[in-house]
């Protein structure tokens, strides 16, 4: 008996083996069926790698595997294309109306933004980014009124301090090493932005130590964004988190001490203030009844954590490419600089005006011909919650994972829209701006649009005028410097790097 049971095992033993293969062949199999199934009449791999499926290409050069991706779903009739990636089912889209489609179609039953796998781990359970529906509407109605044009104008003299500051570093460094060595400006701009961020939107609440360290705690979210979500000690993933705690908190903290300020009769002097005006008067109004939505300190140092994630990279990556095609157009720069000029001069010791800016119109075609040539973020994921009808042909499957493009509408319908061209959106006859309006999808459309987006201009047009007002500049040429380099947004390949030297005979101080 004993004898029986031993070679019983050992036959299964032997034939473990076997098995185990035959399971994997079963999970190759059931993963190609349901991948054809999913793919229907879509272009794309008729066959993907077990599990990985194009995630090495991807990794190993992603502005090729993003411009094939592109290339064949272009040669599609469908303007979209079938892809794997990591056990997922994914669909890419190029064509500018199904972009349109996914993103007006964020609903609880429909589909939702990921901006992390896990992403709502990271950016904290008040995240203004995976919020739909009445909620969202709400909420941004809350919002609106620290963009009006009093508060831009208040921001904009922050922004310039800032702006100035910065510059006068990048010249002391380059002054420093003789102006021989290139100054790489992609990480300095990133420095820039976050401190303009900080000074705009909490400006007065954060003390120099309470600076140092969210600017900190910020650097490891970035790291945690890119980095692969374990969250064990030890890992980028679970500092990233950590960090993230502590920035909320500190965010919560500015918000409390803005209503005291406030509430003491204050005068506004960043987002937050123009924020906690309003929010005080509706809890007044709300007296003895619970307190509004969206009005608790917590809730609301979440959502200044959203503006600081939407203010850094896209706008380090504007930065950058404006300083590239102002080197590489000095027709562009000649005109800037005469329009500025007309208007402002660096001996006034007085930043730009609302006013000035308002009249500055060329350089505000150059700050949307920036982002319309390069748009930062060049896809939104979203993750289908059901399945939803796309084309006639074409039903997206639940669970998928789709990719509509936010830089490929860019380069469609515009004339020549290869060419770095601003007069598209400085010309009164051309007007390109209005005629292929749905085809400028950088701030994305409908109910999750960027709030922001003014601010955002308003910062790229600042930068120029005053760049190119105190600063000549040239571009480092190499080669492939200005290939696209993904770190999650575009930048160029080379960071940007430029030899610096000051144009003026003194720097202003304002």
């Amino acid at each position: 008996m004993a004898a029986s049971s031993l070679c019983g095992f050992l036959d299964i033993r032997a034939a473990a083996p076997l098995l185990l293969l035959a399971a994997v062949a079963f999970y190759v199999l059931m993963e190609q069926l349901s991948y054809r199934r999913k793919k229907g009449p879509l272009p794309g791999p008729p066959l993907v790698v077990p599990f990985f499926g194009s995630i090495a290409q991807l990794i190993r050069d992603p502005p090729a595997d993003w411009d094939g991706l592109a290339a064949r779903a272009k040669a599609s009739e469908l303007g979209l294309l079938a892809d794997y990636l990591l056990g997922t089912f994914v669909v890419f889209i190029r064509d500018t109306e199904l972009s349109h489609r996914v993103l007006a179609n964020v609903r609880p039953d429909a589909s939702h933004f990921i901006g992390h796998p896990c992403g709502k781990e990271l950016f904290g359970e008040h995240s203004l980014i995976y919020m739909s529906g009445e909620g969202h509407r709400e909420l941004r109605r809350r919002i609106a009124p620290n963009f009006t044009p009093r508060a831009l104008s208040t921001y904009a003299a922050i922004q310039q301090r800032v702006i100035l500051a910065h510059l006068r570093r990048w010249l002391d460094r380059s002054a420093a090493e003789g102006g021989a060595k290139p100054v790489a400006l992609r990480v300095p701009c990133r420095d820039m932005n976050l401190e303009t961020s900080q000074t705009v939107f909490v400006g007065p609440y954060l003390s120099a130590e309470a600076r140092e360290q969210s600017a900190r705690d910020y650097n490891l979210f970035n790291v945690g964004l890119m980095a692969v979500p374990v969250d064990l000690p030890g890992f980028a993933f679970r500092r990233s988190k950590r960090g993230v705690a502590r920035l909320l908190r500190t965010l919560a903290e500015c918000a409390g001490q803005s209503k005291a300020r406030m509430r003491a009769g204050g005068e506004p002097a960043c987002l937050m203030d123009y924020w906690m005006q309003d929010t005080l008067r509706e809890m007044d109004e709300a007296a003895g009844c619970p307190p509004p939505a969206h009005t608790g300190d917590e809730e609301i140092g979440g959502h200044v954590f959203d503006f600081l994630f939407a203010a850094q990279d896209a706008s380090t990556s504007s930065l950058c490419w404006v300083v590239s095609a102002l080197d590489a157009h000095p027709d562009v720069l000649a005109r800037v600089r005469a329009e500025v000029a007309a208007l402002w001069s660096p001996d006034s010791g007085e930043p730009i005006t609302a006013a000035q800016m308002a009249e500055m119109r060329y350089t505000q075609a150059v700050a949307r011909e920036v982002i319309r040539h390069r748009p930062p973020a060049t896809t939104v994921p979203h993750i289908a919650r059901g399945a939803f009808r796309l084309t006639g042909r074409y039903t997206v499957p639940r669970g998928a994972t789709v990719f509509p493009s936010l830089y490929e509408p860019s380069f469609q319908g515009f004339r020549d829209p290869a060419a770095f061209d601003p007069d598209r959106f400085f010309s009164e006859e051309r007007r390109e701006d209005v005629a292929f309006r749905r085809n400028f999808l950088a701030f994305g459309p409908g109910a999750h649009q960027c709030v922001g987006q003014r601010y955002a201009l308003n910062h790229l047009v600042l930068f120029v005028a005053l760049l190119a007002s105190l600063v000549e500049f040239r571009r480092d040429s190499t080669e492939g410097c200005d290939d696209l380099a993904y770190i999650p947004t575009i930048a160029p390949r080379d960071d940007c790097a430029v030899y610096l030297r000051q144009r003026c005979a003194e720097l202003p101080s304002f």
